[in-house]
């Protein structure tokens, strides 16, 4: 029998929120995909679609107690590496990226998932490691193996704002679940030592955006074009912007990846700054529940959960914002619940059900 109390602690708010801001995504999509004189875009329609499967997975994420995910966390993260494995020999390649898998009608792109996977693995080892006493030498190691792994494999692809992700939510859980100050300084001077060493690998694209970050009139008609035609799309905005579906970068199509990673610039553009604020507020908003909800959980497991989900949103609003305002390179990361597209709205979807599942199951005793 279904007990009450699951309904009565289910966040309806929290759902609400996530659903006015994938409206406000349909509506930016709409905008930024439709051109005066040219055939309508079904590109909101497929959005559409996508949010429905989001929600059936995010009812089905729901439906199972949270605490059963603590059990199969290794599997499903096994899962996760062996489809990462498939793309490296049998994905689809696009735009000189390896990252997806085609079933069907349907285009998938493991790495994206591939966020929940180490999220859960990491919770369920770090929450395990605290129950045991502490840290040793050999869990420095195999905290290293389950991070390093998807994040070779995904910077292969390449992808480096997918990898940078995966690395920042790790450092996130690591910190929050006890790991010595001593483990983050040793391995910030690691990295910051390796930078030369690890600048040969990275593609040619890659490097010139790094440079264009630093000067974008290096190369305005390449790689710096992007970040110019963003500023200028946000800077015309002003404070109420041109209106929607007025915003001449975006209609006129100077602005590139309007409908998925520069999505923020077209909302600047036709809504100012007025709508940009209303947008960072819900955004905080979620935030803020987010973290509420880990804080009274009554689990290490749970709250490592919430928190890694949480962080993850927050990460990736904080690079697309700052990368579409010339504040970080451009690495290529959605605005979440906005951008277009079906895998990474996915993997938000199935992360909310999360957090509302570990919101409704805190009464029990851990």
């Amino acid at each position: 029998m279904l007990d009450r109390r699951l309904i009565t602690h289910f966040d309806f708010g929290f759902l609400f929120l996530v659903l006015l801001i994938s409206l406000i995504g349909e509506g930016a999509i709409y905008s930024a995909s439709h051109f005066a004189g040219s055939p309508p875009s079904d590109l909101y329609l497929r959005q559409l679609y996508w949010i429905g499967i989001g929600l059936i997975l995010l009812l089905a994420t729901i439906s199972i107690d949270y605490r059963s995910l603590h059990r199969y966390a290794y599997l499903i993260y096994a899962v996760s590496v062996g489809l990462l494995l498939v793309v490296s020999f049998k994905g689809a390649i696009g735009m000189g990226a390896q990252r997806w898998i085609v079933v069907g009608p349907l285009t998938l792109q493991p790495s994206e998932l591939a966020k929940i996977a180490l999220i859960l693995v990491l919770s369920r080892y770090l929450s395990d490691i605290q129950e045991r006493g502490g840290f040793t030498a050999g869990h420095y190691f195999n905290l290293a193996l389950l991070i390093g792994l998807p994040l070779i494999l995904i910077l292969r692809q390449p992808d480096l704002g997918t990898s940078l992700m995966l690395l920042f939510i790790a450092v996130t859980l690591l910190f929050l679940a006890g790991m010595p100050v001593r483990f983050f300084t040793y391995a910030g001077v690691t990295v910051l030592g390796a930078v030369p060493f690890l600048w040969r690998f990275l593609k040619d694209y890659q490097k010139q955006r790094i440079r264009v970050f630093f000067n974008p009139d290096l190369d305005p008609s390449g790689a710096g074009y992007h970040i110019i035609q963003s500023k200028i799309a946000i800077g015309s905005g002003g404070f109420l912007g041109k209106g929607i579906m007025h915003g001449t970068q975006s209609q006129l199509r100077f602005l590139p990846e309007q409908h998925t990673d520069f999505i923020f610039s077209v909302i600047a553009e036709e809504t100012g700054f007025i709508g940009t604020l209303i947008l960072i507020l819900l955004f905080a908003y979620l935030i803020f529940k987010g973290i509420n909800i880990a804080l009274k959980t009554q689990d290490l497991f749970g709250t490592l959960v919430a928190t890694g989900i949480t962080t993850m949103i927050a990460y990736y609003i904080l690079i697309n914002i700052g990368m579409t305002s010339g504040l970080f390179p451009v690495v290529g990361v959605p605005l979440p619940f906005i951008s277009y597209g079906g895998s990474s709205l996915i993997t938000l979807f199935i992360g909310v059900g999360l957090i509302l599942n570990i919101r409704m199951r805190r009464f029990h005793e851990g």
